[in-house]
């Protein structure tokens, strides 16, 4: 499938987005949650490797230019409604998360503790983006 046929069917938002679910295809781990407009639908099938549409920067981001966390796309879905994607991706260099976790979903609600962080840190991500991560990640 061309990424013509693809985006043809998907039902975009006003602003051009649609949400996009990455996960890992071998374990079924949600690894993050990304927007991409048809640009950026047709570049990570063109490419194979995801590139969102960043909101905040108004710009395209390959993810993994800047940390080397690439995900390779294995699988493209889309939902029966037309309006959401599923990436399922090979993670490269273990974490998806800007914040260096292998998921974005490292926190867990507990009634009793709030927010409980369930996972480990992959890398430290000010020696990865330095102290501008939030403006460079990746």
């Amino acid at each position: 499938m061309d990424s013509e046929e693809l985006t043809k069917n998907i039902k975009f938002d006003d602003s051009g987005l649609v949400p996009v679910i990455i996960q890992d295809y071998q374990s079924g781990e949600v690894l993050m949650l990304g927007y991409m407009n048809k640009e950026a639908v047709r570049r990570t099938l063109e490419q194979g490797e995801t590139v969102f549409w960043s909101r905040t920067r108004q710009t395209f981001w390959h993810k993994g230019d800047i940390s080397g966390n690439i995900q390779k796309v294995k699988e493209v879905r889309l939902d029966c409604d037309g309006d959401c994607l599923l990436l399922r991706v090979e993670q490269v260099g273990g974490a998806a998360c800007h914040t260096g976790y292998r998921s974005c979903f490292y926190r867990r609600f507990d009634r009793v503790k709030g927010l409980v962080v369930n996972s480990k840190r992959v890398f430290d991500p000010d020696k990865v983006y330095g102290k501008k991560k939030n403006e460079q990640k990746s």
